[in-house]
């Protein structure tokens, strides 16, 4: 089994631990449980789970949930996103979990319904639990967050973007760009990296973003800082440094942030980093996808999850190859 014990931080006994698990089939869907007669929130469906007792770390609290929930053994299994949620008489610290590999066929072992769902029909089914959302989010932003190199005049190299994860964000960066020369290499590199499967995020203005049909919108400090807010229908993420900037973000509606340095890097060799054990702190428990960005490389993935990232951005390590 490839759920490592961790031990659960302490909590005010106000807050309700849980541990869910979004469990994803072969056919790429994913499992929603119906609570049941009697319970609060009857009728409304959420990712199967349950409470952590005292002294379970959440991956043991997952495992055994899931067992007696839904006949479920979790095989493989890496964190989603931990985040809070705050109800008028409550809170509850979630640990959401993704499954990719598990035994049993679930079943209603408490008089639930259950449902497979495509994850892009996610928003069709109601009524969901509230903490349901940023686990849906988390579930389908990409791990990898690629930075385009800082060059006097970007060339398309669609082979070197086919070198890219699969499925990875791609921000189109080149601060030395006029507006209008940034515009015209984007309407170049888009479409040949969406061609790739690849989600093409801009970060000049809004409305650059949407005219040319990208993914998303990259919003640098100084531009989120002076009221620049996320545009309709495009996945949004803002640069941050701090908890304090994460709580504003994520007040304005954006769906995703890029925190660090998590370490000392070549292009800011005077910016302390912070360390993982920092940067899971200062990540705190927001409900926004945050990227690690800073030092770090896409072999620490897993490192990054297990510190509450979402995954690594960056730039130098996509794209200098062995």
């Amino acid at each position: 089994m490839s759920i490592t014990a961790s031990p659960v931080s302490h909590l005010p006994p106000a807050v309700v631990q849980v541990a869910c698990g979004v469990i994803v089939n072969a056919a790429g869907e994913v499992l929603l449980a119906q609570r049941p007669a009697g319970k609060i929130a009857e009728g409304y469906w959420e990712f199967p789970g349950g409470k952590v007792e005292a002294g379970e770390s959440a991956e043991a609290a997952l495992s055994r949930e899931l067992q007696e929930e839904i006949g479920v053994t979790v095989r493989r299994a890496h964190r989603l996103i931990r985040f809070a949620h705050h109800y008028s008489n409550r809170s509850v610290m979630l640990d959401t979990w993704c499954i990719t590999a598990f035994d049993g066929t679930p079943q209603g072992r408490e008089q639930q319904a259950l449902q497979w769902v495509v994850p892009s029909r996610l928003d069709q089914i109601a009524p969901l639990l509230p903490t349901v959302w940023p686990a849906i989010r988390a579930l389908r932003a990409p791990s990898h967050y690629v930075f385009t190199p800082d060059v006097a005049a970007p060339q398309l190299d669609v082979r070197a973007l086919s070198c890219l994860p699969q499925g990875a964000a791609l921000r189109l960066r080149w601060p030395q760009l006029s507006d209008a020369a940034y515009a015209a290499a984007a309407a170049q590199w888009l479409p040949a990296a969406q061609a790739l499967g690849l989600r093409v995020v801009l970060d000049r203005a809004p409305e650059l973003a949407q005219r040319l049909k990208a993914d998303g919108w990259h919003a640098p400090a100084a531009r989120w800082q002076a009221g620049e807010r996320p545009p309709a229908g495009l996945w949004s993420i803002a640069s941050v440094h701090q908890t304090q900037e994460l709580a504003a973000v994520a007040a304005q509606d954006f769906h995703a942030a890029v925190l660090g340095p998590v370490f000392t890097t070549a292009t800011h060799p005077g910016v302390q980093g912070l360390g993982w054990g920092a940067f899971e702190s200062c990540r705190g428990d927001a409900a926004l996808t945050v990227y690690a960005i800073g030092g770090v490389t896409p072999q620490q993935l897993d490192t990054a999850r297990r510190h509450n990232a979402q995954g690594i951005a960056g730039i130098r390590p996509y794209w200098l190859k062995p």
